[in-house]
């Protein structure tokens, strides 16, 4: 099944300090701070939850189709895609800007300061879901404020279900908005974080927000995942990692097992343990798009995490 996949394209600049912001930091002085930090260790990564998303379903040989803007420096990530086979039919090129971009600095508490450029982000609302008529289900997350208001209004009105999954865009709406997304959509997917956010915006729990959609997600951490399906509460266990390293992108591989199981007709018992299972499999991997299983290794995960295959 086609998944038209609406989101963020970005890099992100990893900076790690050797030493503790806490120490050159003087809370007396924030009033007029001017710290500079040394940074030996420096890498970039490939991110945006565009592209993270399809790069997780690319894994499960699924059917991803980017639906993003970039800007004029995004030639190293299209070489990527392009390497991955993952279509690149509706990015969009915003020529006089830059792809978003995500400037993180690391210390050794796992502290961060975080600058981002939102770039091309910003023309999210050019791309039209009605240029990819081939897509039959659909997800609108975290992006451009107008660009994610209207691909979910143009989900609805075309008649394609779709998962909400605002994620970090989640401060930007307002509970209105955050309640016309929920009646457009057919599911919603957030962090426990996120749940408690969107009940205290919309004054409704997030019990009364899930009977509104198909199923709602709730993830958390360590703990699991829980769906709310309307009928039934299912309980998601949390899948062991080989070892964490990273949390970059997890939510993004969690919800790339979810499509891969809609998009099979799965319950939501089973859809919900690929989730879990994606996202273990990327925490052991610093950034979002650094682990490299091939379905048969997912395949053989899941069956001896869970006893289930992939195929039936």
């Amino acid at each position: 099944m086609k998944t038209l996949i609406c989101g963020s394209m970005a890099f992100d600049t990893i900076m790690v300090f050797e030493d503790r912001f806490g120490n050159h930091i003087l809370p007396e002085k924030i009033h007029i701070l001017s710290v500079a930090f040394l940074v030996p260790e420096l890498r970039r990564e490939f991110g945006g939850t565009a592209g993270n998303i399809a790069y997780n379903l690319q894994l499960l040989e699924g059917e991803p189709l980017i639906m993003s803007t970039v800007g004029h420096d995004f030639s190293p990530y299209r070489e990527r895609l392009k390497g991955l086979g993952i279509p690149q039919t509706y990015i969009r090129e915003v020529s006089d800007a830059f792809t978003a971009q995500a400037f993180i600095t690391t210390d050794l508490d796992d502290n961060q300061i975080t600058a981002f450029h939102p770039g091309a982000m910003n023309y999210s609302h050019l791309n039209q879901v009605s240029d990819a008529p081939e897509a039959k289900f659909g997800i609108v997350a975290p992006d451009g404020r107008e660009g994610m208001l209207a691909h979910a209004e143009q989900f609805f009105k075309a008649g394609i279900p779709f998962l909400f999954d605002p994620g970090q865009g989640l401060p930007m709406l307002t509970g209105e908005e955050i309640l016309q997304f929920i009646e457009q959509a057919s599911y919603f997917a957030v962090n426990d974080y996120e749940a408690e956010l969107m009940a205290e915006k919309t004054g409704l729990s997030i019990e009364a927000l899930a009977a509104r959609v198909k199923a709602a997600i709730v993830t958390r951490g360590v703990e699991g995942s829980i769906i709310y399906t309307g009928t039934d509460i299912v309980h998601i266990p949390a899948v062991h990692a080989e070892t964490v390293e990273d949390p970059t992108g997890c939510g993004d591989a969690y919800r790339a097992g979810l499509i891969y199981g809609i998009s099979q007709g799965w319950e939501w018992a089973k859809a919900g343990r690929l989730a879990a299972l994606m996202g273990a499999i990327k925490i052991a991997y610093r950034g979002g798009q650094n682990h490299a299983p091939t379905r048969a290794d997912i395949a053989a995960r899941f069956e001896q995490a869970f006893g289930l295959t992939l195929d039936s």
